[in-house]
């Protein structure tokens, strides 16, 4: 509640009058003679997320927005309240940050050499505790600082049962081997074009070789599905060279996972508007190998960029997860990324925030029944790999309980 000063309270009628006559009731809480109190009621539902609400303590919480000053006196009858005054401007008052309650935070470690080496995310919550897991491979010998780290400096970070256990190679090689179910997983390689042509790569793909390893039962066309291959030119749909593949790979009972339907990278989109054109591309590209593909990659790369959503609102990924799943409900719908589990030190797509992603789709209405999976990809870098943390971003994402694929692999050699 806010009080004007010099300002004289009337009977409040709330009624009012719509163009038919009929009479319409505001929401205004029409309590006879509580229109005007000497002492305000309490805060509803408690402030909710508001800190300090009633200001029981001071002006904790709360802070001058603009310029003046803010001042917390107190009633004749030790009511609490707060005043901003000396204003010069209309927005001169007071402010409080708020949010929805939960924040990421990450646990760091500190080399002697200052080096920061992040060993885990978790996008923690008010009101509960969340698990953060994680873990680092000792590339020093030097003794480190372990400490938790959030860039939103206003809350405040709580821990609790914080364990820290070394294993040696060995140890974890045992352990490794020990907790592993070997199964008889599906495996697969990319493939381009250049399959329809070469004999040698036709032969090295499906040919089984029993002293080695089978042929391949399970790819992706790298480029071939892809909107800037099958519509070069706005109107011009040509789907010639992805047809044949699909073609070959049939004829040599080969699974195909479609790659992809869009892409949220801003560099790789047709230079022509979108709108209707990326409906358009939808229900093109979907329709077309309804019941020919095991998965789909619907929105590329959806936490590293954020393209749709700019041009479509926050909702447009969501909404093409459920375009694609009504046009065909038999595929698996991915949301394919990279760095989630290879490298630490980009927040952009860690396992938390992965999670919080597909949840956000998956509560989309009309994607209630539709067949999700957890799409990595592998861009490793020269070096050690950190096995520790990728086993923990593993262990985070099987929570979900839906099917994880390695979808790629690149990385460079020295």
């Amino acid at each position: 509640m806010c009080a004007g000063l010099g300002v004289h309270s009337l009977s409040y009628d709330c009624s009012a009058n719509t163009k038919t006559n009929r009479q319409t009731y505001l929401c205004c809480h029409c309590l006879e003679n509580k229109q005007c109190l000497a002492e305000p009621e309490r805060a509803q539902y408690g402030g909710g997320i508001i800190v300090n609400p009633g200001f029981d303590h001071n002006i904790e919480g709360w802070t001058v927005f603009g310029k003046g000053a803010i001042k917390e006196p107190m009633s004749k009858e030790g009511n609490r309240f707060i005043v901003a005054n000396n204003r010069t401007q209309p927005l001169d008052s007071f402010s409080q940050k708020v949010s929805e309650g939960s924040d990421t935070v990450s646990v760091m470690f500190k080399t002697n050499g200052s080096e920061m080496v992040r060993g885990g995310q978790v996008i923690a919550k008010h009101g509960c505790w969340t698990l953060l897991k994680g873990g680092i491979v000792a590339t020093f010998s030097s003794p480190v600082e372990i400490l938790f780290k959030s860039k939103n400096s206003t809350v405040e970070i709580w821990a609790d049962n914080i364990s820290l256990q070394p294993f040696s190679k060995k140890q974890w090689r045992s352990l490794q081997d020990a907790s592993i179910e070997r199964l008889n997983f599906p495996f697969g390689c990319g493939t381009n074009h250049h399959i329809l042509t070469n004999k040698d790569c036709q032969s090295w793909f499906v040919d089984s070789n029993t002293t080695q390893r089978e042929g391949f039962k399970f790819t992706t066309f790298t480029n071939e599905m892809k909107w800037y291959s099958t519509e070069k030119k706005q109107g011009e749909e040509n789907y010639t060279i992805a047809d044949a593949m699909l073609k070959f790979t049939k004829e040599n009972d080969i699974s195909v996972r479609g790659h992809n339907i869009f892409w949220d990278n801003p560099k790789l989109q047709p230079e022509w508007k979108l709108g209707e054109a990326a409906a358009e591309r939808m229900k093109s590209v979907v329709s077309r190998y309804k019941g020919e593909l095991i998965a789909w990659d619907v929105m590329n790369e959806n936490l590293h960029f954020h393209f749709y959503e700019d041009k479509f609102g926050e909702n447009a990924s969501a909404a093409a997860y459920a375009t694609a799943y009504e046009l065909d409900q038999e595929p698996k719908l991915l949301l394919n990324e990279f760095n989630t589990i290879e490298y630490s030190g980009d927040e952009a797509s860690s396992p938390a925030k992965y999670i919080k992603k597909l949840q956000e789709i998956l509560s989309f209405p009309g994607v209630s029944e539709m067949s999700a999976a957890i799409g990595l990809q592998g861009h490793f870098a020269s070096g050690q790999p950190n096995l520790a943390y990728m086993r923990s971003g593993l262990d985070l994402l099987a929570t979900t309980g839906l099917p994880i694929w390695f979808t790629s692999k690149c990385g460079s050699t020295t």
